[in-house]
């Protein structure tokens, strides 16, 4: 489930909506709109996401040409304006967007 955070919508607040909390909601619940603590009106914040994981954190590992390659996918690498190289997988060596 995701974290959503909320802060106080007004000037009306207490120091708990004031400084902002997150809570723990489904994504089919619908969002707070009054403060736990003191019932004024909040808003949900929308923020990016925190993605991190094994995965990301060792993206040597992940991101590798020869890992690529082994699970079938192919990476190319920008070497200009509109071209670019072939560094692992299947597939034509290099892409010219001007003769496609």
């Amino acid at each position: 489930m995701p974290t959503y955070h909320y802060i106080a919508a007004s000037d009306a607040h207490c120091s708990h909506c004031k400084a902002g909390f997150d809570v723990v909601q489904k994504m089919v619940d619908d969002a707070l709109t009054s403060c736990p603590d003191c019932g004024h009106d909040i808003r949900r914040v929308i923020s990016a996401p925190a993605l991190t994981s094994q995965l990301t954190r060792d993206s040597n590992k992940t991101l590798s040409e020869k890992n690529i390659e082994k699970h079938g996918f192919t990476q190319y690498r920008k070497v200009g304006n509109g071209k670019y190289e072939k560094t692992a997988g299947k597939g034509p060596a290099t892409i010219d967007r001007e003769k496609l």
